[in-house]
């Protein structure tokens, strides 16, 4: 069985603290691993959440500040002494080249997984499989940023008691399913529209296009919100969300489950960003990330 799900690695902005590691953010996609910004200490977090560099397929970083990417030297030296068997892409902004040969090769160690660098100078699509395309949007922050989108193609959902009434069985459905139609029976007969499935990740950034084109539709939109909606003028002036902003984003969007996280080291009380989401009128589902928090895909609706 398929498992689409993230595990939350870490969830502190700019620093850590005693109860929230840098970021990392592990989306499990039908049997591939995409690992978003592996801040210091991922790989210990890893650990702690059960996940293996066999785990990974792709590393998305959004930007180089220190709190998205300074883990992504452990995590690379970490494949390569697990000698991960299949290939891993790093996807990263173009610009921020000399920071990522910086952290490949920040010790010394030997490579033995050829890691794929796949940088990122455009909004576009950067990769397809058969399960998911990921594309990149570009972001609003000091240093050039991108957030990131994962998207199933939308399908047909075959109906088993329609299948059954045409007496179509077996190998007949598939071919069915390849032709379009069977036997004077059509596809839009036995089975219906069946929607893919969106997650977003979006990180630091104003509000820009970039924020709501990545967020449009998803299923699981995973924001950052720095600041609380008192601090909006910090959170202009360094380049971030607050919780009402991101709320109010996914509320226009259509969100079905928000995540917030990437909170600062100003506020105690978590709960105060789900009551400031909760104000915008959002009626999605809402977490407040906490590290090592998993968090599934909402199971699929069917219009």
């Amino acid at each position: 069985m398929s498992v689409r799900e993230l595990v939350v690695l870490g969830t502190a902005s700019q620093v850590p603290t005693r109860h929230r590691n840098h970021n990392g953010y592990l989306l499990r996609w039908d049997g591939e691993g995409l690992l978003f910004d592996p801040g210091e200490g991922t790989q210990r977090q890893m650990l702690r959440a059960g996940v293996a560099a066999h785990d990974l397929n792709r590393i998305c970083v959004t930007h180089f500040h220190g709190d998205h990417s300074l883990g992504l030297a452990g995590v690379l030296q970490r494949v390569n002494l697990d000698r991960v068997p299949h290939p891993v892409t790093a996807h990263y902004p173009a610009s921020g080249q000399r920071f990522f040969d910086r952290l490949r090769y920040a010790t010394a160690y030997r490579e033995t997984v050829g890691v794929t660098e796949a940088p990122v100078a455009a909004d576009g699509v950067l990769a397809k499989t058969s399960s998911y395309t990921l594309e990149a949007r570009r972001l609003s922050h000091p240093v050039e940023a991108f957030g990131y989108r994962v998207s199933e193609s939308d399908g047909r959902r075959m109906l088993p008691e329609r299948l059954a009434a045409h007496g179509i069985t077996g190998p007949d459905v598939g071919r069915l399913q390849r032709a379009g139609e069977l036997r004077g029976v059509t596809l839009d007969e036995v089975s219906e529209f069946r929607r893919g499935q969106r997650f977003a990740f979006v990180m630091d950034t104003r509000l820009c296009d970039g924020v709501h084109a990545l967020a449009e539709g998803c299923d699981l939109l995973v924001i950052e919100s720095t600041f609380l909606d008192e601090d909006e003028h910090l959170a202009t002036e360094h380049g971030h969300l607050t919780a009402g902003q991101a709320a109010r984003v996914a509320r226009d969007a259509g969100v079905r489950h928000l995540v917030l996280t990437h909170f600062s080291q100003r506020y105690g009380d978590p709960g105060e960003f789900e009551r400031q989401a909760r104000a915008t009128g959002f009626d999605g589902e809402l977490t407040v990330a906490a590290d090592l928090l998993r968090v599934p895909l909402p199971p699929r609706h069917h219009p």
